[in-house]
C-alpha cells in the first residue's frame, strides 16, 4: 500500500539519513527499485517526472502498476509515488489518479504566486492524505523542457513557502539535473544552513544527487537534508549494461533478443546503482 511521504521523511531527517527518491521510467526501473528497498529494508519514493509519466501511458496507467508489483512482489517497507517537478494542473491529476505524494514546481513563478499556488496545492492534497514537496530556487539544467541556471534560494522565501504548511522543500543550492560540468562550483552549503536555521524541522530536498560527491552528500543530510532525488545515474547504469550485453553480442545468442533477457542486465545494473545510494544516505534497516 502506498503512504505519503510525510512520515518517513519526518523520521529520516530526525534520524540524520535520508531517503532517497529514485525516477521510474518503465516496469524494469520500478521492479528493480521496489526489490531492492524490500532486500535493503529501506523506506523508499518512486519519483515520476510529467513527461515519464505520459511515456508510460498516463498516471492512471503508473498507480496501477505500482499498486500491483507492491501487491504481487509483496513489498513490505513504506514506498510514496510522487510526482517530481509537477506543474499546477499536473499535481491535480495526479491527486486524482491516486499518487501518494506530489511536488509543485513553482521555482520559476514570482514568489507570490508561488505561495499562491502552493496554499492551494497543500490544501487539496493533505484533503487526501498526500504530502506535498514545494521549490525555491532553481535546480540547474533541464527537466521535462524546464530549464535552471541553479541559482540559490532566497532563505526568506523558503520560510515563507514552508509557513504555507509544506511536508518538504526543495531549495536551490547550486545543484543540477542531469551530469555536472566540470567547471561545477559545488553546494552552496552556506544557503543550506541558513535556510534549516529559518524552517526548523521541515525536511529538505536535495534535487540533482547524480554525481555530488559522498562528503557532501553527508554534509547536506547533516544540514537537514532528508529526500535525495537520483535519476540520470541509473539511465547511466541501465545504458551501460544494456550496450555491454548489445556489444558482446548476447542478443544474437538463442533467445537473447528477448526483451526479458535484453532489458535483464540493465535492470540489474540499476539494483546496483540503488544499493550504493541507500547505502551512503544511510537509509539501510530503516524500514524496521
Amino acid at each position: 500500500m502506498l503512504v505519503s511521504a510525510t512520515e518517513m521523511l519526518k523520521k529520516a531527517k530526525a534520524g540524520h539519513y535520508a531517503v532517497g527518491q529514485f525516477n521510474i521510467n518503465n516496469l524494469e526501473w520500478t521492479k528493480s527499485i521496489l526489490l531492492t528497498a524490500k532486500e535493503m529494508r529501506s523506506p523508499v519514493i518512486l519519483g515520476v517526472s510529467e513527461g515519464a509519466g505520459k511515456y508510460m501511458g498516463g498516471y492512471h496507467a503508473v498507480v496501477g502498476m505500482v499498486n500491483g508489483l507492491l501487491k504481487d512482489l509483496d513489498i513490505d517497507v513504506p514506498v510514496a509515488l510522487h510526482l517530481d517537478h509537477g506543474s499546477f494542473e499536473g499535481c491535480y491529476k495526479c491527486i486524482e489518479a491516486g499518487f501518494s505524494s506530489i511536488m509543485f514546481d513553482g521555482s520559476h513563478y514570482p514568489i507570490e504566486e508561488n505561495v499562491q499556488k502552493t496554499t492551494e496545492l497543500v490544501k487539496a492534497a493533505h484533503g487526501k492524505g498526500i504530502s506535498i514537496e514545494a521549490e525555491v530556487g532553481s535546480i540547474g539544467g533541464e527537466e521535462d523542457g524546464v530549464v535552471g541556471m541553479g541559482e540559490c534560494a532566497d532563505p526568506k522565501e523558503c520560510k515563507a513557502i514552508a509557513d504555507l504548511g509544506v511536508d518538504f522543500l526543495a531549495a536551490g543550492i547550486g545543484n543540477i539535473h542531469g551530469k555536472y560540468p566540470a567547471n561545477w562550483k559545488g553546494l552552496s552549503f552556506e544557503t543550506l544552513d541558513a535556510v534549516q536555521q529559518l524552517t526548523g524541522e521541515l525536511p529538505l530536498v536535495l534535487h540533482g544527487g547524480t554525481g555530488i560527491p559522498a562528503d557532501m552528500i553527508k554534509k547536506a543530510i547533516s544540514l537537514g537534508v532528508a529526500k535525495i532525488n537520483v535519476n540520470t545515474e541509473c539511465q547511466l547504469s541501465f545504458a551501460a549494461a544494456t550496450r555491454k550485453y548489445i556489444e558482446e553480442g548476447k542478443d544474437q545468442q538463442g533467445k537473447g533478443f528477448d526483451p526479458r533477457k535484453l532489458l535483464a542486465p540493465g535492470a540489474e545494473a540499476i539494483k546496483a546503482t540503488v544499493k550504493e545510494k541507500m547505502e551512503l544516505f544511510g537509509s539501510v534497516g530503516k524500514a524496521e
